[in-house]
């Protein structure tokens, strides 16, 4: 298993003839994502840095061309979220409405419900963390083969995840890190953050393309149809 090159990861946007444009332009796209519209082009967006840094291209950051491109990938992995996240919209609801019960209880009547608001809490906390895990994988997974089926073969998507446990680690904590660093962009009179947060997903994306990039043979695999 190969190493990573971490400080490429950071500094990899900066390295680009174009950058500023780039950055301006995906900043744009964050504003627009207050307002839903710009996710999918985000997404997209990552993803071609995903597959750009797993090909070892000397340019990874992606000329803002092909926005149809962008849109489509990125709507469908927007997709692949709501599916993975369809569990704790579920039970929200259901913790909701337990905890409304509490609320309405005049009698001390509401312990019960108190009681199973609070396990659901506890189940939707579970299932993020279950989707933190297997998110990024299913991400790489889709950025390599284009195929939606791809990214729910969960036993495939496990077993990338177990062979490549230190760098996918790595890439995760990392991709934190650079989140709250892009955080810091609210002291530039909170437009700033706009930019920076674009930076942080990029540093994300280009990460996990590095851990794609490291794993070729176990991405194949987990790329590969179940067999029953």
């Amino acid at each position: 298993m190969e190493g990573m090159d971490i400080g490429k990861s950071f500094t990899f946007v900066f390295e680009d003839e174009n950058w500023m444009t780039k950055v301006l332009v995906g900043g744009l796209f964050v504003l627009l994502s207050f307002i839903l519209i710009g996710i999918p082009f985000l997404i997209g967006y990552a993803l071609e840095v995903i597959r750009r840094a797993q090909s070892g291209d000397p340019q990874p950051l992606p000329d803002w061309s092909d926005l149809g491109g962008y849109f489509s990938d990125g709507i469908k992995l927007t997709a692949v979220v709501i599916v993975y996240a369809l569990p704790i919209i579920v039970v929200g609801c259901l913790a909701g409405l337990m905890g409304a019960a509490v609320g309405n209880s005049s009698q001390g009547g509401g312990g019960g419900a108190g009681l199973i608001a609070f396990c659901l809490n506890c189940i939707i906390f579970l299932w993020g963390l279950v989707m933190a895990v297997f998110l990024p994988a299913a991400m790489v997974s889709f950025a390599e083969t284009g195929e939606l089926m791809s990214t729910f073969r969960v036993g495939k998507l496990w077993s990338f995840i177990r062979n490549n446990l230190g760098n996918y680690i790595i890439a995760i904590v990392l991709g934190w890190v650079a989140s709250l660093v892009a955080s810091f962009g609210f002291i530039l009179c909170g437009v700033g953050i706009l930019f920076t947060t674009f930076w942080g997903y990029m540093v994300q994306a280009h990460l996990l393309g590095q851990v794609a990039r490291a794993a070729q043979p176990a991405l194949s695999a987990a790329a590969a149809p179940e067999s029953y």
